[in-house]
């Protein structure tokens, strides 16, 4: 027995379709159970610009290993991140488990 599905309206910009989901449980608009899971592959994070000051020799030297790995500087800064995130978060997840 599936329920009966309200309408979704039409709207006539994204900031008012972003107000009416805000406001509204999408089990009511759409069947979930029915969803069939897409790739997008062309979509990228969104990102954010921030501004970083490094030591010179720090700098110098992750343009090294940069440039060793035949990637942008700014891309390693990237992929360094994300492991010791990655690793931190694990750490934690460690951690918490122990306590309990």
């Amino acid at each position: 027995m599936s329920k009966e599905l309200k309408v979704i309206p039409t709207f006539k910009t994204e900031d008012e379709e972003r107000e009416f989901w805000a406001s509204q449980d999408s089990t009511d608009y759409v069947d979930w159970d029915e969803a069939e899971a897409i790739t997008l592959p062309k979509l990228k994070p969104s990102t954010r610009t921030i501004s970083l000051r490094l030591p010179e020799f720090m700098l110098n030297e992750l343009r090294v290993i940069a440039n060793k790995r035949d990637v942008p500087y700014q891309s390693l800064i990237k992929i360094f991140l994300k492991e010791r995130i990655d690793q931190e978060l694990k750490l934690d997840a460690g951690a918490s488990a122990k306590q309990t």
